[in-house]
């Protein structure tokens, strides 16, 4: 018992020569180090001191706003939030379209006319007006006459049609003795000098035909000149019945 008494009065003699821990945030005025920063921050920015990168436009700012949000950024920080509680987050603006204005309907439009009706008449000119105005149109209409038609124009066209309707042998079928050396050639030169076949075969028929066989255009003596073939012709008859 008395070991045991010997040793509590040991301890505590240790403890009383013990130094106690001064305590870090006492003695400056503030309950945390927290506050303590935020003020000497507010006050550094209204005094003009400390470096400064925030252009003039920001130097009208409430320090004391600012003083609120550094607080709210530390007690963040010390809480593990990443956000401040009262922080907003940007929408993007968006933009109302506006709205398509409705048409209006469109009355009495140009090319549409009015003549049919008394009340659109009667604004316009008087009943005596509108009488002269018939009368005038009437006047200036003009009715056509019916005139004879026109004649057909002379050509030999209807000469080869007629010539073609009146053969039945095919180009190259021989209807003519053509005995004459020379002739294909000859045939040849002058065949050179027509636009189309049509036109020398019209040229032959004007000057006699197969029968006489002008500038030789009919060697073979088939009745055709320069191998002209009448089955077009032939064809669009046989069409038409």
């Amino acid at each position: 018992m008395r070991r045991a008494s010997f040793v509590l009065i040991s301890l505590a003699a240790l403890a009383a020569c013990q130094t106690a821990v001064p305590d870090s945030g006492a003695g400056v005025g503030f309950g945390s180090y927290a506050e303590y920063q935020a003020q000497r921050e507010a006050e550094l920015i209204a005094n003009g001191e400390g470096t400064s990168r925030v252009s003039g436009a920001t130097s009208g700012l409430d320090t004391q706003a600012i003083s609120n949000e550094a607080l709210e950024g530390i007690a963040a920080a010390e809480s593990g939030a990443t956000t401040p509680a009262n922080a907003s987050t940007p929408v993007a603006a968006t933009s109302t379209p506006s709205s398509t204005a409705t048409p209006s309907a469109v009355s009495n439009a140009m090319g549409i006319s009015a003549e049919n009706s008394f009340d659109a008449v009667a604004s316009e000119r008087s009943i005596e007006e509108d009488k002269a105005f018939v009368e005038a149109n009437k006047e200036a209409y003009v009715t056509i006459q019916p005139t004879n038609l026109p004649s057909r124009p002379v050509s030999d066209a209807g000469t080869i049609v007629e010539f073609a309707l009146s053969t039945t042998n095919t180009v190259g079928q021989a209807l003519y003795s053509r005995l004459i050396p020379g002739a294909d050639a000859r045939a040849a030169r002058n065949c050179a000098k027509y636009a189309s076949p049509d036109l020398a075969q019209e040229y032959f028929l004007k000057n006699g035909g197969p029968e006489k066989n002008p500038q030789g255009l009919d060697p073979d003596g088939d009745g055709f000149a320069c191998s002209w073939d009448p089955a077009p012709f032939r064809l669009a008859a046989k069409a038409r019945q």
